[in-house]
């Protein structure tokens, strides 16, 4: 690698024009390049949706969710297939194995499905494969001051939805609280009985009264002529004088009315009615740039609708996104910043300080710039490995300059000294950043989170690489040039730290047993420790809130507005946006909301305390007994979350419920167990109407219930110039048994009640079927304490597994437990690649087994100190904890290597002691500075927000720190220990030596 060093100095010129370019590209570079909280990441998964308004659950199961299973049978990379048929609706989720192309599954799904011919009633079904990039990021409000009307609503179809469509990046605009206008025809049934008119007749009548029909082309002098059939009513009155029969019409039968369609589904904003238009990004467009233009389509809405629409934007994830990536370059900026302080208290120059720190902003204008090249996004992963990387970055760089400033101590200071103080060290450099690079490259091996780290890796490789580069090339240029004038200050032998390494060279079972003992003390500590997740800080709520479907739909309403009110009457709360209610929009991206389900989203004014609030928020839930509610806190990170779920399988569906029962009951006593739940916990009653068929025919007997019982449309008429749709009810709405038994319906052309011609049985049956991969099962969701995750999750366990089931019942885990278990154990094998890929270049630095040997050592006393950083911090062992442990395979070991490489270079004219002692003196100031270096670049991590993202997180900082102080402190003894234990033979023949000579 010296060839480097020996190129720069014949091409000055050429080496001061590529840090220009570097400094100016890389500048150039993070304007450019597209701003994102995440990679790209796809969802190995596809979803299948089938809306079947107002039908049970196990019809959904029969007639939906069965015949999509049985089509999907083929598709190819299949894993799973797990399928909830709820009332109204049957979702089917289809595992794929992650190296399958996406779209081509989805492809296949599509393709699949097309060939299924569902019953009537039934929507087509919606096929989706979603990806981070089809998060929402914007939220944009639309109020109206004179109210939502149809002239109202068609100013947002036709002229305010277009503008944001048209922006260059936005793949979709999904509106919420859309108010359809539509007239309501209700008949009343005593008038109806009176002028003994039949319902099922009435529905005849008015049924095609309004419509346009082709009904065929003729040749009408001598040209070709379309015929039509039009039937066109004009105006509620032309509706209300419709004669029905003759004498009687519409109006004197029924009340009509027009209204909108809030009465299923609505928005509010701040408690007003409006409407929220939710956009999603196309992938790899830049959601900043896209930011700004939505802003600018806002303020243009509030110019071209000024007395009739108010824009305002709600949520801005593009703001969240720019806040979240400028704080984590503030931590980059900060953590170089403390290595400087660092760096130069330790040098006491500011020349051989400026001369050490220019790798960093080089190294990062280098890394911005391959950024660019290799297309990834900057995103809180990207600049949160720079944040990892920044200590490390000047490693490299102390190691050169130190050796540099040693040797220019007793020698005049020139470019052979220069050249001759970098080629010692840059085989240690090259072998340590190697070492470092070779644990970080395969990051990108986790599969389970692979889109995600593979971005993260590659820039911490760059950096690196860059660092070594900038090492071997511009710190030995700049030496030249910058430390030929001056006094330098005098090198202090540190003979303390000499004194202490001798002892215990000659005292070596004291170092050794004491590092054993404490290395066993922290790996009891570790299976002691909660491992979950942390809980997160101060940021905007999400309450998400639902009913069983057994209640009524006002009530709902009622109580969610009041819920409302309660949060406009907070000081801390800003803005309050309300959902309600199903919007069949919602199925194109994978989600189905029940009709009683609500979602709150509160925007907490800069500094609010969110932990105040939450606890409010639980005290209110008393106030509502027949409420679910969650509250969650607002983040665009992926996570697990804190449930646990227990799937019961098996193949006898009688014996699901018994079983999971048996599960709830011994698990519900398990401290740190917050709920319990099964998705037959929520039950409906069902009427099953089982007609005898030598009676009446079961196909014309349901079509006329579900006329009677829903609203039918009968066609459009034309309302203020807008085509309006017309809709029938009933107002049949039984409210007994009775009444539901004595509706009347026509068979053989007589009125007769439906419980002369069918039995009926009453039941109560859950509202959600689910089955997995072909077989129905019960789902126990648990709800847990996030920071005792594991622990609790292994007692769960423990207590299920003496649990004595139905036979052929079987449990398996899922939820956040599983998905962490599974992150572990993948992380866990890529540490023992990594390990190995380390001792392997090691090897090959070294040309033996041994010296790579001693220096794996690091890597257990680099645990001690991260299981006490973590016990001292208090900080649970999460997914972030776990890859700082991954990095510091890298980081600690360089240490080492720094230090065996100048004992094996000693070792060619001194003794193994001799050499071990010289090296510990000599390389004690460059460890002790880059350790210090990489730990204080680390602060600004552990003090930052979580927000910055859960893999770079305090965790992965307070790892890094106490692995990394622990390890360095114990290297400088340890492995000069270890170093003369492994060649004890060796050294004790050469001790003799010395002592025959004296």
């Amino acid at each position: 690698m010296i060839r480097f060093t020996n190129w720069a100095f014949k091409n000055k010129a050429a080496v001061i024009l590529m840090v220009v370019l570097s400094l100016v590209l890389g500048i150039v570079s993070y304007f450019t390049v597209p701003k994102e909280f995440l990679p790209p990441a796809d969802n190995p998964m596809v979803t299948v949706i089938v809306i079947g308004q107002d039908t049970d659950a196990e019809t959904m199961a029969e007639q939906v969710t069965k015949p999509i299973e049985k089509a999907i049978g083929s598709v190819k990379g299949k894993k799973d297939v797990f399928s909830t048929a709820a009332d109204g609706f049957t979702s089917v989720d289809i595992l794929l194995d992650a190296s399958i192309d996406m779209k081509e599954a989805k492809t296949q799904v599509q393709e699949a499905v097309n060939s299924i011919h569902l019953p009537e009633g039934y929507s087509k079904p919606i096929v989706s494969q979603l990806n981070i990039d089809m998060i929402p990021l914007w939220q944009i409000g639309l109020s109206f001051p004179g109210g939502i009307d149809s002239n109202a609503m068609e100013k947002v179809d036709n002229e305010v939805i277009p503008k944001f469509q048209g922006i260059s990046g936005v793949s979709n605009v999904s509106v919420y609280g859309s108010q359809q206008t539509q007239v309501n025809v209700t008949v009343d049934q005593e008038k109806l009985a009176k002028h003994q008119i039949p319902l099922q007749a009435l529905m005849g009548i008015l049924h095609g009264k309004n419509l346009a029909v082709s009904v065929g082309e003729e040749t009408i002098d001598d040209k070709t002529t379309n015929i039509k059939v039009v039937g066109q009513i004009d105006g509620i009155a032309a509706l209300e004088a419709l004669e029905i029969v003759p004498g009687i019409s519409l109006k004197e039968i029924s009340t009509i009315d027009v209204a909108d369609s809030s009465s299923t589904f609505f928005t509010r904003v701040n408690g007003k009615e409006a409407i929220a238009l939710v956009l999603y990004k196309e992938p790899n467009a830049n959601a900043v740039a896209i930011g700004k233009k939505v802003e600018n389509a806002i303020e243009q809405v509030n110019v071209d609708h000024k007395s009739a629409i108010e824009a305002s934007m709600l949520i801005s994830f593009s703001d969240f996104i720019v806040n979240s990536v400028d704080s984590m370059m503030q931590a980059v900026l900060l953590g170089a910043l403390f290595a400087t302080i660092i760096i130069f208290v330790f040098l006491r120059h500011i020349r051989m300080t400026a001369i050490t720190v220019i790798s960093i902003p080089l190294s990062l204008g280098l890394t911005l710039l391959f950024l660019w090249l290799s297309d990834i996004t900057l995103n809180i992963l990207t600049i949160g490995a720079v944040a990892v990387a920044v200590g490390r970055l000047v490693d490299d760089s102390i190691v050169v300059i130190e050796n540099i400033f040693r040797k220019a101590q007793s020698r005049d200071f020139s470019k052979p000294v220069i050249v001759e103080a970098t080629k010692e060290v840059a085989s240690a450099i090259t072998s340590s950043t190697l070492t470092t690079v070779a644990v970080f490259l395969p990051m990108g091996l986790v599969k389970s989170m692979q889109d995600l780290l593979l971005p993260f890796a590659l820039t911490i490789t760059y950096a690196l690489l860059s660092s070594l580069l900038v090492a071997l090339i511009v710190v030995p240029l700049m030496s030249t040039g910058l430390l030929q004038k001056g006094k330098l200050p005098a090198y202090k032998t540190p003979r303390q730290y000499i004194r202490i390494l001798d002892w215990c060279l000659r005292h070596k079972w004291v170092p050794l047993v004491t590092s054993i003992l404490i290395f066993i003390g922290s790996i009891g500590l570790y299976f002691a420790m909660p491992k979950g997740t942390e809980d997160a800080t101060d940021q905007d709520v999400v309450l998400s809130i639902s009913y069983p479907d057994e209640v009524p739909f006002t009530t709902v309403k009622e109580e969610v507005l009041q819920l409302e009110t309660f949060f406009m009457k907070q000081s801390d709360v800003e803005e309050v946006i309300l959902f309600l209610g199903s919007n069949p929009e919602d199925a194109e991206f994978s989600e189905v909301n029940a009709q009683n389900s609500g979602r709150f989203h509160v925007v907490m004014k800069s500094g609010a305390s969110t932990e105040k609030l939450i606890g409010e928020i639980d005290q209110l839930k008393k106030l509502y007994p027949k409420a679910e509610m969650e509250v969650s806190f607002v983040s665009m990170m992926p996570s697990g979350g804190s449930t646990i779920s227990l799937d019961i399988v098996g193949n006898d569906a009688s014996q699901l419920g018994t079983a999971a029962n048996q599960v709830m009951d011994e698990i519900e006593g398990i401290h740190g167990v917050e709920k319990v739940s099964s998705n037959q916990s929520d039950v409906k009653t069902v009427y099953d109407i089982i007609i005898d068929h030598k009676l009446a025919n079961a196909e014309e007997v349901a079509r006329q219930v579900q006329l009677l019982l829903n609203p039918i449309p009968l066609g459009m008429i034309k309302l203020e110039d807008q085509n309006t749709m017309v809709y029938l009810d009933s107002s049949m709405h039984p409210t007994t048994d009775h009444e539901l038994k004595e509706i009347q319906v026509i068979v053989n052309e007589q009125l007769v009640p439906l419980s002369s011609i069918a039995k009926i049985d009453k039941a109560n049956k859950p509202t959600s079927v689910l089955r997995k991969d072909g077989k129905e099962y019960v789902r126990v969701t648990i709800d847990v304490e996030s920071q005792d995750l594991s622990k609790i999750s292994y007692e769960i366990t423990q207590k299920t597994a003496d649990l004595s089931l139905p036979e052929g019942i079987t449990i398996e885990m899922g939820g956040a437990a599983s998905a962490q278990a599974d992150q572990f154990a993948e992380l866990f094998q890529l540490m023992a690649v990594s390990i190995g890929l380390v001792y392997l270049i090691m090897v090959m630095t070294f040309k033996t087994l041994r010296a790579p040997l001693v220096i794996l050592f690091t890597l257990p006393l680099a645990v001690i100190g991260a299981v006490f950083g973590l016990l001292i911090a208090g900080t649970p062992i999460d997914i972030g904890a776990m890859i700082g442990a991954l990095m510091l395979i890298g980081i600690v070991v360089t240490n080492a290597i720094v230090l065996l490489d100048r004992v094996r270079q000693n070792e060619k004219t001194m003794s193994i002691r001799e050499a071990l002692l010289e090296a510990g003196a000599t390389r004690l100031r460059p460890i002790v500075m880059t350790a210090l270096a990489t730990i204080f670049a680390m602060i600004p991590l552990l003090m930052g927000k979580e927000e910055m993202g859960s893999l770079v997180s305090k965790g992965l900082a307070v790892v890094v720190i106490g692995g990394l102080s622990v390890s360095t402190l114990l290297t400088l003894i340890i492995i000069p220990v270890l170093y003369e234990l492994f060649h004890f033979k060796k050294a004790k023949k050469q001790r003799m030596e010395s002592l025959e000579t004296q």
